[in-house]
This record gives C-alpha cells, structure tokens and sequence, in this order.
C-alpha cells in the first residue's frame, strides 16, 4: 500500500499523462496533469448514545441507516497539499468509492458534504455495520478523537449543504464530481486544513445503508482514491521588441 496521502498509479484508473496546452505566441504556456491519490485516512461514524463505537482500521466504510434503524456515516480524507505541485491551480477533482454490499435494491443518493473539524483513525476495526469498541484517536458518533474530543453536533461537524451527491446501488466503482467538491479541495489549500468529506446516505428510512471498502480494504482497486486535474501557469514573456529578438535568435 502506498504511504499515506501520496501520489500512486492505479492500474485500469487513470494514467499520469501530461497533456500539453498550446497557446497564443505571448500567453502563458500551461501544462495539465491528474494526481491520483489513496486516502489518508477513513472511518465510520456509528449512531449510539455513549459515542463509544468505532472501526477506524476496518476494511468497509458505512453510510445511511441500518435494519436495527440506527445511522451510519463515512468519513474520508485526503493529504492533497503534501502531494500537488507548489503553485498548481486545482482544476477539477473527483472521488471515487467501491460499493461491496447493498440489501436495498432502490437508487439511493450518498450525499458529500465537507467536513468542518479534525477527526481521527484509530486502531479499532469491524468488517460489519455495528461497528467496534472505539480506540484512542477513533472518530465516533460523538467524538472527533476518542475519548476526549468531541463533535459541537453529535453525528459530525459539516456544511449544511452537500458538495456533491451520485445515487447509488448495486455492487461496483461511483464517483462524486461537481464544481463545488473541487472548490472544498481550494479552500483546504488556501486554509491549510484538509479535514476531508463526509458520507450522508438515506437516513430516514431504515435498511438502506451502503458498505463501501475502506483504505484499508486488501484489495487496492477497491480503497477510496481522488483524482485531481491540475495545471502549472508559468509567466508570459514581456511583449517588447527585445523579447521577440531573443525568441527568434
């Protein structure tokens, strides 16, 4: 498995194929690139009154609401900054997830919202949906480390409105991609803070919860990954008779 937050090639996925831009004679000259990247670290948020539930180090992620009727949600992020090229400009990006198990045979939307606090992966690990004994450093329905930090809202803290949504189903490879998600990767480099997505499935109606494989799922296809389109802007030349004389010498 890669190190933690770089840049690897995925076979089948996507290839790291700069793409060269051509344009006018005095423009800036750009270069476009994608940068695939594994997550840095994922968990599951599980619904339960003493905040104690967790599976930080499993291999699935859970969104939406289980039989028993309580509701689950993923967390996944990124270490983008560590990996993009000093001065790129983000383009676009777009998340991809492996769903490996559904009972519920309707479309379902899994909404992403950005997350708005630091959160954590412990030891903890379940394969199911009703979780594990939480570990120091777990993310729980009631902690962003457990056992001393916590959520201001019970369930996570994150914007009101999602950043993208894709409905989901049967068993097989989603992506999420919209203006907004890459505009939630901007604004992590312009803060300095990369705390990540949160995974909102069907909540109000119970047996729809989606399993998704996690990073630390033993196939590595099947880990969640973002891929970003980047470009590197390089200054114009000046537009004097000077720099035509060197240009063409």
């Amino acid at each position: 498995m890669a190190s933690r937050g770089t840049a690897r090639s995925l076979a089948g996925r996507v290839a790291l194929l700069p793409l060269a831009a051509a344009w006018a004679l005095f423009s800036s000259a750009a270069a476009a690139d994608v940068l695939v990247l594994e997550a840095a670290q994922d968990n599951t948020l599980f619904e339960d009154a003493q905040g104690d539930t967790s599976s930080g180090s499993g291999p699935s992620l859970f969104a939406g609401r289980i039989s028993q009727g309580l509701v689950r949600r993923a967390l996944v992020s990124f270490e983008v900054r560590s990996a993009l090229p000093h001065d790129a400009l983000v383009d676009s990006v777009t998340l991809h997830l492996h769903l490996s198990s559904s009972s519920d045979p309707s479309p379902r939307a899994i909404r992403v919202h950005r997350v708005l606090a630091d959160w954590g992966e412990g030891a903890s690990s379940s394969a199911g949906g009703s979780g594990a004994p939480a570990q120091d450093g777990d993310a729980t329905w009631l902690h962003t480390f457990y056992p001393g930090t916590f959520w201001a809202s019970p369930g996570g803290d994150f914007t009101s409105t999602p950043s993208a949504s894709t409905a989901v189903v049967g068993e097989g490879d989603y992506a999420w991609r919209s203006p907004e998600l890459t505009a939630d990767v901007r604004a992590w480099l312009a803060a300095g803070a990369e705390h990540g997505w949160i995974m909102i499935g069907e909540e109000t109606v119970p047996g729809t919860a989606r399993r998704f494989d996690s990073r630390e799922h033993p196939t590595p296809e099947q880990r969640p990954w973002l891929s970003l389109h980047y470009s590197m802007v390089t200054p114009a030349e000046p537009h004097t008779w000077g720099g035509l004389k060197h240009r063409y010498r």
